[in-house]
């Protein structure tokens, strides 16, 4: 069924990331999404060449365009312009104001031409913030707020996606401020933004980039679609799709091209620095690092562009798979051993559960065994979720007598008991998920989760002993407690629980 320009259905979710599907008037795009940047003055790769790639969407400069082509544009289309015929996104000319300081045009002016232009995604004429002081980021907050409230009467029985960007980046209260107004007008705009966070990306500070998305999307209503401006290192993708970003634009793949850097899942290389490629594109399966430097600079350009792009997409696409499968954290925590500032991110994220759990499906369709590692495997929104399932179960299950056991290192070796004795409760105690009631065992998680038995970190230890001592305090400091020891994590563990509680 056919769907209005701006309408956005999700699919799947998982954490704050959803797989969904953002109609335009050009085709559709489905979530998470990158768009390329193409420059309207310089293309080293041909936008027919990013759509072969698998990009169906790109986004371009309305500003440059206007500047560049005027009328010719408003006669011709945006899609011919450029040489594309999927879905079209035009940045206002922002970017350029805030490298610039401003722009000569007016922001009537450059809405009318996106519309004349025929672009899909349109965006108003937005103040950036970047980094700047205070009474800078605030005035950048005011004025396109102010902007926003303008354009209403501009964009309205238009058919183009509008977005509407949030600014304040790297001051909390501007980020709030910003995303108040932007929720009480969304019913003006199909899609929202968040912008003025390029610097701090290229600077790897993705701490102040998934501080500044979170305390955004706490206020912006859920079912608009998110914008995440400047976005083009895979890290940063795989933080801001799982805090609920759901399309992505950047130059970044023919920047570092132009500038020889190969762009890897972890980081940016020097092409010239390289002996062997980490990656088996149908590029670096081609040649060697020494045989692009040989190359005639524009050939070079170009196909680190395609390599570049080649490792965005499958960024994307293992995004999407973690989603479907439900384990976005999971890839999440696989990504924060790449680079110190992703892990910096990840910690960040473990005080924001409340925000991260309400989209994490606590079982999907297949049934699929939690993959648990280290101390950060603890702070995943599905194994909060157990143990506060398993709290409720407790504070109406009384005993008197508790056995605590040490959880089997087979997980087939916890049996559901045929019959439940009221008067003895047996709770295995086992790390990351805390406690597992013997009658429970097999529902699940209870034996679908695997974890490093022999090399257990002790943090994971440590959060496990403090967890049991809370529960048992809290709801049977009356019944009579057994705690029953065995090898390894189980011998320190029983001795630190058995001296909390019983002594």
């Amino acid at each position: 069924m056919s769907r209005i320009p701006g309408a956005f259905e999700i699919k799947e979710t998982d954490l704050q990331g959803r797989i969904g599907k953002l109609h335009t008037k050009s085709g559709i795009i489905e979530t998470p999404a990158f768009l390329p940047v193409i420059d309207v003055y310089r293309q080293e790769l041909a936008p027919s060449e990013v759509k072969e790639l698998g990009f169906s969407q790109v986004i371009t400069n309305a500003y440059l365009t206007f500047k560049r082509f005027g009328e010719e544009a408003t006669k011709k289309g945006i899609h011919n312009v450029i040489g594309f015929d999927g879905v079209i996104m035009t940045d206002s000319g922002a970017y350029q104001m805030l490298e610039y300081g401003d722009v000569d045009v007016d922001q009537e002016t450059i809405i009318k031409y996106q519309v004349d232009i025929s672009t899909d995604i349109g965006v108003i004429l937005d103040v950036p913030t970047g980094r700047a002081d205070y009474d800078s980021a605030k005035q950048s907050v005011e004025r396109t707020i102010q902007r926003a409230k303008d354009a209403v009467k501009l964009i309205k029985n238009t058919e183009q996606v509008w977005v509407l960007p949030v600014q304040g980046a790297g001051y909390r209260d501007l980020i709030e401020e910003s995303s108040r107004h932007a929720r009480d007008l969304s019913v003006h705009y199909d899609m929202l933004g968040i912008g003025g966070l390029t610097e701090y990306m290229e600077g790897y500070d993705y701490l102040t980039v998934v501080k500044t998305i979170y305390t955004a999307k706490r206020l912006l209503p859920g079912g608009k679609p998110v914008h995440l401006f400047g976005a083009g290192h895979p890290l940063v993708i795989a933080l801001a799709a799982a805090l609920g970003v759901d399309t992505f634009d950047s130059a970044s793949y023919i920047l570092y091209a132009r500038d020889d850097r190969y762009m890897t899942e972890y980081g940016v290389e020097r092409l010239d620095r390289l002996e062997y490629f980490p990656c088996n594109c149908p590029v670096c399966s081609r040649y060697s690092p020494r045989e692009l430097m040989n190359m005639d600079k524009r050939e070079r350009t170009r196909l680190l562009a395609i390599h570049n792009l080649h490792v965005i997409r499958k960024t994307i696409e293992r995004v999407k798979q973690a989603i479907k499968e439900g384990r976005l954290w999971e890839y999440l925590e696989e990504l924060s051993r790449r680079h110190p500032s992703a892990y910096e991110a990840l910690r960040a994220l473990r005080d924001q559960v409340d925000l991260l759990e309400p989209g994490t499906p606590y079982v999907k369709g297949t049934v699929r065994g939690l993959r648990l590692y280290n101390e950060e495997s603890t702070w995943r929104p599905k194994i909060r979720a157990y143990r506060r399932k398993i709290e409720a179960y407790l504070q109406g299950r009384r005993a008197s007598t508790i056995v605590l056991r040490p959880y089997p290192s087979k997980p087939e070796d916890c049996p559901r008991p045929s019959s439940i004795n009221r008067e003895v409760l047996v709770l295995y105690y086992t790390p990351y998920l805390g406690l597992i009631p013997e009658e429970l065992c097999g529902v699940y998680p209870t034996i679908h989760f695997n974890y490093p038995e022999r090399m257990l970190p002790p943090g994971v230890v440590d959060d496990m002993v403090k967890y049991v001592i809370k529960i048992i305090k809290k709801y049977y400091k009356d019944s009579k407690i057994v705690v029953e020891e065995g090898a390894g994590w189980r011998s320190e563990a029983s001795r630190r629980i058995r001296t909390a509680i019983i002594l």
